[in-house]
Parts: structure tokens; sequence; C-alpha cells
């Protein structure tokens, strides 16, 4: 066996593990390029997925968020650390003292502190971003300005904002123009009527059946996003744009940035979870001596990731329509790495709780756009995530409720979760400064106890 087809059996395994329809993959390392399709577009009206397919990529979006922002930073016509209001001199937060301080950094670093889960839907004009704006500023805050990292998909609705009054163009055409078409992504839009003509890969909702049983995953609906979400995660792209996307940041011809300026994005300047730091957007970590960067994303029934290490040449792109996928992904990242990269995964030691955590972790923490309870239950801790709704507009409803999974403690104040649809996530304890339990970080995002 060659190692594609190890890796195609690989990911024909795990879609049927996790019920995904369609995934495609493109790996570059080095001067070798690899893509392929697997399954289908939708399980409704089925074409087969190839590397042209469009998906929806989420919130890798925001990485390209950032690096249209760095391109006016090397063009003299934004500085980084200037308060926002140089730019945006009618903004307003809930906290006029954050107002009055934050700046593009603590947006690309997700520290402004305020609620980041929010969406909404303020038209298809060229206004969206703006309107939204007047929306942003009745977000509570959450957290001091640059105290705690908690993913911010809020703080990008100002960040397109500052792409757009800088250059005077609408955030999708900035983007065009200074990103997509320089890197030849000529397959890569913001609007459903630009991706309709090619095809195009619906989502769909999770399955948890046994592999093999079940319905066919259902497709998810609707298939757009609010033209607000854009600059937050609003990219239709394909596995082939993905890598072109990514030879930017491998320092690859052409070279739309400086070195110093891909230093600068890529450099870790500030704690997230889990161990990761954050560069600009990107979330980075060190291992077997190369540095890793990593973006995900997910939207209503699809999920994908972008991983990228320059010190090997090396990215890899792969695109699902599930809200599976991320297990999918996740999975196969962690394959390709220990075969091409010789970088495995350090594996935690999980135990069970002591008694004295058993009985203080337990209880309910509340976030924008989920609760997850935390409960004992015959000597095991487990944690229950319960939906809000919210997305993709303020009055979604909740999703399906997930099942329950187990957790184990791998480090003071760090749990494991340890079953699908979570298995290998991790959930941090965060205290005040009295010692007291005040959040729980899960998903990237800060639940304050109840």
């Amino acid at each position: 066996m060659t190692f594609t087809s190890d890796l195609d059996a690989l990911v024909a395994e795990l879609q049927q593990q996790f019920h995904v329809p369609g995934v495609a993959l493109g790996l570059l390392h080095g001067d070798t390029t690899y893509t392929a399709g697997y399954g289908l577009t939708n399980t409704e009206q089925p074409l087969p997925v190839d590397a042209d397919t469009l998906f929806q990529v989420g919130s890798i979006t925001k990485t390209l968020t950032g690096t249209l922002l760095m391109r006016l930073v090397e063009q003299g016509r934004l500085d980084l650390d200037r308060p926002l209001r140089a730019y945006l001199p009618d903004l307003q937060l809930a906290d006029e003292s954050v107002a009055a301080r934050v700046t593009t950094r603590h947006l690309l670093t997700h520290s402004g502190g305020w609620v980041g889960d929010f969406f909404d839907d303020c038209g298809p004009g060229d206004d969206a971003l703006a309107r939204m704006l007047t929306k942003v500023a009745r977000l509570p805050q959450q957290a001091g300005l640059g105290e705690v990292y908690s993913y911010n998909n809020a703080g990008f609705y100002l960040a397109g904002r500052v792409a757009e009054v800088i250059t005077g163009q609408t955030y999708e055409q900035a983007a065009h123009d200074l990103l997509l078409a320089p890197l030849g992504m000529t397959r890569s839009f913001f609007f459903a009527a630009d991706a309709i003509t090619y095809r195009v890969a619906a989502g769909h909702a999770a399955v948890y059946a046994a592999p093999g049983q079940g319905a066919p995953a259902p497709v998810a609906r609707p298939w757009g996003l609010a033209r607000t979400g854009n600059p937050v995660g609003g990219l239709i792209s394909t596995v082939n744009d993905q890598l072109r996307y990514a030879r930017l940041h491998l320092g690859h011809p052409p070279a739309l940035l400086s070195a110093a300026g891909l230093a600068e994005m890529h450099r870790p300047q500030a704690p997230a979870a889990n161990g990761e730091r954050l560069g600009l957007t990107w979330f980075t970590r060190p291992a077997g001596g190369l540095l890793f960067m990593r973006h995900g994303g997910a939207t209503h029934g699809q999920c994908a990731t972008l991983e990228i290490v320059p010190g090997a040449r090396f990215a890899l792109s792969v695109l699902t329509n599930s809200d599976r996928g991320s297990e999918l992904h996740q999975a196969v990242a962690a394959w390709v790495f220990e075969r091409l990269l010789d970088v495995r995964a350090a594996a935690p030691t999980p135990r069970p709780a002591t008694p004295a955590e058993a009985g203080e972790l337990p209880g309910t923490y509340s976030a924008a756009a989920a609760d997850r309870v935390v409960f004992e239950r015959d000597g095991q801790l487990w944690l229950q995530m319960e939906p809000k709704g919210g997305f993709p507009t303020a009055d979604a409803p909740p999703g399906e409720r997930p099942p329950a999974v187990r957790l184990a403690v791998i480090a003071p104040d760090t749990v494991l979760m340890l079953d699908a649809p979570y298995a290998g996530n991790r959930g941090e304890f965060l205290r005040d400064a009295a010692g007291r339990i005040l959040w729980l970080r899960a998903g990237g995002r800060i639940h304050r106890r109840q």
C-alpha cells in the first residue's frame, strides 16, 4: 500500500464512522501536492466530491481577514496597536473604557472580552457590517480587555469594518482585490449567487448512529449565511484554492506579505486554550521542533480545517459537509502528521477525579451559545452541552442536543472529554484571585459558573 492509498482508505473508514457524506482533501509537502475528493456533495441530490467542489470553510475566513489587515499594515494604512476609534470614530461598546482602548490586535487575538457568539442578519446591502456594529455595541462585557482568551466571532465584524473604512470598499471587494485575485483563488467566493453555478457541497446535520447504521445524514438548511458573517466565516472555497492560500503563508510567490509580516502573523503572542498560543488569527503550537499553525471552521452542517507547518513546507486542507466533520479531520491530521512529519500528539494520562474535584468541579457554566453542565454520577464526572441556538441568526432555535460525555482529569483544573462527539477535546476551569472557579473554558469559549 502507498501513502495515498492508505490515506484514501482512512478517509473512507472515518466517513463511515462519523456519517460524513463528503470530504475534499488537499495536501502540500515540499514540492508534492495531492488532492482528492470522497463521497457525495448532498445526500438528497448527490454528485461526487472533487478537489474543485465548493465548501463553506467557516472560520478559516478569520485568517483571511487577518491577512487582509496585515496587507493594510504593510501599506502603512493600519497600525494594529492604535485604538480602533482611530479608524472607527463612532465605535460604541457596552463598556466605554474598553471601547476607548481596544485595538485591532485585540480583535485578531480574541481578547476583547465581550460576548463573542452573536450572529444576526443585517440584510444583503453594502451597509451590513456598519449596521451590525450597532448590535455589537450592546453585547455584554464578560471579562476585562486583554484579560483572558475566549473565542470571539463578534470581534471580526469590527475587523471587517476596519478593512472597509480604510479601503473605501466593501469587505468582500477588498478581500478579492488584495488577496483572492492576486493568489489566483478563482473558485473562492463570499456569496451563494457566485457559487451556485459550480459544484457545491450542502451541509448535513450530525448523525450519532453506529457506523453503517441509521438513515443518511439529513441536509442542513438554510445553506447560505448572512452577509454580516463574511469577515467572520463566510468564505466559500475549494481545497485547491485553500492550498493556494496556504502557499502565501509558506512564503511562496506571489509575495503579498513581507517575511516580517508573515513572521508577525505567525509569532505566538497571546495565550489560547489547551496549551496553544495565538499568532494573529492563527492558533500555534510547537511539536517536533516545528511550529504548527491551524484554524478550523464550522458553519451550518459543514466543518473544515487548514493546518500549516512553515518549517516543513507543509499544508493540509480538509473540507467536510457534516456537523461531525471535525472528528474526521482531527483524525486525518493526526495520522498525516505522524506519517509525513514524524510528529505524534502527546497523549495525556487521564485519571478519575479525586473526591475533592468531584465535589468542586460540578456545576452549570453558561455562555451565549450554550450552557455546559458538569455533573458527577457513580464516581464519574460527565459533561452535558445544552445548546441555546442563535446561529446562523439571533433567533435561530437550538440544534440537536448532543449526548453527554465522560470526563477524566489530566492536570489540575483540566479535564479531557472521552466520548464522541467531543472525544479528545479539553475543558479548563479558570479561577479568580481568591481561588474560586469562575469559568469553564470549553470549545475555546469561557462559560461563567452559575
